[in-house]
Parts: structure tokens; C-alpha cells; sequence
């Protein structure tokens, strides 16, 4: 406009007709001479200039690498976060799915089965008794029972569960096909002849390395925040007051004799692969000798890990380099504890012997501390 303005009013005109006085007029605005000597005035230099077709292909491939990668503040997955993510999502669709899937997924899994008994695989996550807020395994049994017979519509056969397995524990699970054979099995029970070997992944290193963990356990409450209950030691013996002796002490009324064998098979990273074997069957057991008798909690045990609270496991910082894990992460780590080895010694039948192999989160665990046997197949 201002160009225009000094033109109608003929106060550079004849500048318009002389190239040289044009240029040099001292009369005509700076940016009315910057048109022949190229340079620009104020108001066009803010103007951002055009991007050429090649600049412009250029921002296009670096915005969409940029896209690819995710945000700046975005760190890579782990392996094992990315398998644990996948076990939390296929937890919590097996606890709702209709029963009807549920149970063509367990019976997927079927590890044995004769007349008197069937052994599956049991999935994380999932409770073997009643609930009435999620899918349990006693009440897709029925239908599991239907399948395994074909389908028949009349079919007299039934599945009961005999020995328990813990909501986070996965491996071998024992089914009766009567009421019969849940007599027989408890019999065997009783007398020592169902061996069940479990193994598990625990923080440290046991000292010794193999012996028997004989604690009664009594169920207390933990006062504070967040009141809750929680299994604990009820030890028969306690250090005398000079300290060169143990003393016994009255047993409690509540309390339960809990004995679990323990062996360590492998160790490194600071962690351990342990064979445990329980010789009664009380709550918590396993997850209690070894948090609170051995110091050494399970892998993945979020409940036993502080005896006063209830927060996430706290694990060392070489576990969590090896783990590629943070801190804050370490709360979606399942419990590493799997019934691998199931045996009844039937006296007036053969022995059965079911080993149910380790699950992928289980055994890449086991890689990234660098847990091996030599003699350990099909895990």
C-alpha cells in the first residue's frame, strides 16, 4: 500500500521511468528500493518462505520415523514385560469368558486320565473352588466332563477337585471322577503316598541348600493402612536369653504344622531355582517357609514379600538389570511358583507319575537369570 500511495501521488514517478534514479532515490521508501537491488524490507523478511518440493519430502520421512517410534519419553518393552502383559490379558479373559470356552481351554490341557482320575494343566490366574465373582475351575467341571465323554447327553461321569492349587500357581491339578476316588486319593493323602513336587524361583540363595522346613503356621491380622490377614511362623522354639540355646515354647491352639522340603537346584543373577515339596497341606505354605523361614521370598510374591504391608515386591537392582525390569514395574510380575510333578503310589494299581511342563513365562524367566538343569527337558 505504501508503494501505491507514493505513486498516486506522483512524488516518485519519474522514478518509474529512469532505472538508475530509481534505485538510488533517496525520496522512495527502503523497501520501494529493495524491488531492483533484492533486498527485502522488514514486514517481508517475517514472512516464511516456501518449502521446495524437496524440503517438504523430507520433513514427510522424518515426521513419519518419528511416528514410528513413538514418543521421545517412550522406553523399549522388555520381552518378559511384553509376555507378562500377554499372561495378565489372557488371565482376565479366562475369568470371564463363558464357561463353555473356559472349559475347551482346560480341557486342551489335559496332562493324564484313567477311570478314577484326570490331571490337568491348570492356568495362572484362575481359582480351583467357587466364586461368584469370576469363572472357577469346579464350576466349568461339569461341562469338561460332557467333553471328555464326547459330549454325550447322558453320561453319569463328573469331575470333583481333590487337592488344591493356588489362585497364582500354575502346573499339575488333580480331578476325581467320583466320590469314591476322592476318598481313595485322600487316603493316600493322608499317609504320605501323593507326592507333589512344585518348582519356584525365589530371591537369594538359601543356606543350606537342601534341608526341611519344619514351622507351624497360624493365620494373624496386620494392623495399620490397610488391615488385612496374612499367614505367619508360629515356631515351637525361640533362642534362650543367653543366646547359646533354643527354649520350647507352648504351642498355640490355632496354629498348623506346616513341613516343606526344599532343594536348590540352580543359582545365579542372585536368584534361585528351588524344588519344593510340601508334606501337609496348609495355606500359603510354600509362599511362607520361604518368604518369612528362609528369607527368601518367591519371584512374583507381592503378598509375603513385607510382612507389615501390602505393597509391590522390592527387588534387588542386579535382579531387576537381569529382569530388564523397573522398580515400578515389578508389581505385574506373576508369582514363579509351578506344581510340576504330581505321583500317587497306588497299592493295588501302577504308580502314576504326570510331570507338566514349565510355563513361557516361568521358563524365559529362568533364561534371563541364567537358570539351567542339564537335565531338565520339555520345560
Amino acid at each position: 500500500m505504501n508503494y501505491c500511495r507514493w505513486i498516486i501521488n506522483r512524488q516518485c514517478a519519474s522514478c518509474l521511468y529512469h532505472i538508475q534514479s530509481w534505485t538510488n532515490c533517496r525520496t522512495c521508501p527502503r523497501s520501494f528500493r529493495g524491488l531492483s537491488t533484492g533486498v527485502r524490507s522488514d514486514a517481508e523478511a517475517e514472512v516464511k518462505p516456501q518449502l521446495r518440493a524437496a524440503d517438504l519430502a523430507k520433513k514427510v520421512r522424518d515426521e513419519k520415523v518419528i511416528s514410528q517410534a513413538g514418543p521421545p519419553s517412550q522406553k523399549p518393552v522388555s520381552a518378559l514385560q511384553q509376555r507378562v502383559t500377554e499372561l495378565r490379558r489372557l488371565t482376565q479373559q479366562l475369568q470371564h469368558v463363558h464357561p463353555n470356552v473356559l472349559a475347551k481351554h482346560l480341557h486342551r490341557g489335559v496332562l493324564y486320565q484313567d477311570k478314577n482320575v484326570v490331571v490337568i494343566n491348570k492356568p495362572y490366574g484362575l481359582i480351583v473352588r467357587d466364586d461368584s465373582a469370576t469363572n472357577s475351575i469346579s464350576s466349568v467341571l461339569p461341562v469338561l466332563s460332557k467333553m471328555m465323554e464326547g459330549m454325550k447327553v447322558k453320561s453319569d461321569s463328573q469331575l470333583l477337585p481333590c487337592l488344591g492349587l493356588e489362585k497364582e500357581a500354575t502346573g499339575a491339578l488333580l480331578l476325581a471322577r467320583s466320590a469314591k476316588a476322592v476318598e481313595q486319593i485322600s487316603n493316600l493323602h493322608k499317609h504320605n503316598q501323593v507326592i507333589r513336587k512344585y518348582f519356584a524361583v525365589i530371591v537369594g540363595v538359601p543356606v543350606p541348600s537342601e534341608g526341611i522346613i519344619d514351622i507351624p503356621l497360624i493365620e494373624r491380622e496386620v494392623t495399620g493402612v490397610r488391615p488385612h490377614y496374612k499367614m505367619c511362623l508360629s515356631p515351637l522354639f525361640k533362642i534362650n536369653e543367653s543366646g547359646d540355646g533354643l527354649t520350647k515354647n507352648r504351642a498355640h491352639r490355632q496354629s498348623l504344622p506346616a513341613v516343606t522340603k526344599y532343594k536348590v537346584l540352580d543359582s545365579g543373577s542372585g536368584c534361585s531355582l528351588v524344588e519344593l515339596q510340601p508334606l501337609t497341606d496348609v495355606k500359603h505354605q510354600l509362599r511362607v517357609h520361604m518368604a518369612l523361614g528362609l528369607s527368601c521370598p518367591i519371584l512374583g510374591d507381592h503378598k509375603y514379600s513385607h510382612w507389615d504391608k501390602l505393597a509391590p515386591q522390592k527387588l534387588p537392582e542386579r535382579v531387576l538389570k537381569k529382569l530388564k525390569l523397573e522398580q515400578s514395574k515389578s508389581r505385574n510380575l506373576p508369582l514363579h511358583l509351578h506344581a510340576r510333578q504330581l505321583t500317587l503310589q497306588q497299592t493295588s494299581e501302577a504308580e502314576i507319575n504326570v510331570t507338566c511342563s514349565l510355563p513361557k513365562y516361568f521358563s524365559q524367566t529362568m533364561g534371563l537369570l541364567h537358570l539351567t538343569l542339564a537335565d531338565l527337558k520339555d520345560v
